[in-house]
């Protein structure tokens, strides 16, 4: 199951890797995957840096409001 808004999902064979390399890369599964995120609608998509992404995912989760989705909404 996935939310409207949230960390973008990764594919399965890469999260074992990703959780032993990148630092907090663990954290972001504490809440559903999204269609569209925090870091998505800040320009970090694409070739951009993971650790990068993970941070911006973090602030969301720790930062969650209504507003912030509905911003994030917006913004997509």
């Amino acid at each position: 199951h996935m939310s409207i808004v949230g960390p973008r999902p990764e594919r399965t064979h890469y999260v074992r890797l990703f959780e032993e390399s990148v630092y907090r890369y663990g954290d972001r599964h504490r809440v559903k995957s999204g269609i569209t995120g925090w870091s998505q609608v800040s320009g970090l998509r694409g070739k951009t840096s993971l650790a990068d992404r993970v941070e911006w995912d973090n602030y969301y989760i720790e930062n969650w409001s209504l507003w912030l989705d509905f911003k994030i909404l917006l913004l997509t």
